[in-house]
């Protein structure tokens, strides 16, 4: 998963084939997922054009990794994106994620009456509305605790949020 709703353009997918076994990179945008495909010629990589809330996969992962993603799953989908990627997850799986912190919110047009969408305009004058929904370090640190993870989120030197989550074993 990537930037806006999965591997995008494959930047991160690049990166990525380089150093593990197998990536699975998902995107709703056949689009997207065309440029990724051109961009990443690799054996190891899987593309899938399908969208994260409905993707269903008897797979599972040691790591499930996302950049940029977390700050646009809506709030009302938060729990539900969870646990999703509890059950993606193999035993002793974790997820790994990058995201921007909430201090770059102000850069942000945000839709008036509308919390979490804000509206992009492209090079070319179209626009677009997208969930838009920055990170607290210690709130989401918080907040997984309470769903039943085991998580350390920290600000890297550039400011962006680095997290590692693991489902947290139960001690009962």
């Amino acid at each position: 998963m990537g930037d806006g709703r999965g591997c995008g353009t494959g930047l991160w997918t690049e990166a990525l084939v380089g150093v593990v076994d197998a990536v699975v990179a998902i995107d709703a945008a056949p689009e997207a997922v065309a440029i990724a495909r051109d961009r990443v010629r690799s054996g190891n990589v899987t593309f899938e054009v399908v969208d994260v809330f409905s993707w269903a996969t008897d797979d599972r992962f040691d790591v499930v990794f996302f950049s940029a993603w977390l700050s646009h799953v809506p709030m009302n989908r938060f729990e539900q994106f969870w646990a999703m990627l509890r059950r993606l997850l193999a035993e002793d799986g974790r997820v790994l994620f990058i995201d921007e912190p909430v201090d770059v919110r102000e850069k942000e047009a945000y839709v008036p009456g509308a919390d979490e969408i804000v509206e992009r305009r492209l090079r070319d004058g179209r626009k677009f509305q997208i969930v838009k929904n920055f990170v607290d370090p210690q709130a989401l640190q918080d907040r997984l605790r309470d769903m039943g993870w085991d998580c350390q989120i920290r600000r890297d030197s550039s400011d962006w949020i680095l997290g590692e989550a693991r489902p947290a074993k139960d001690l009962g």
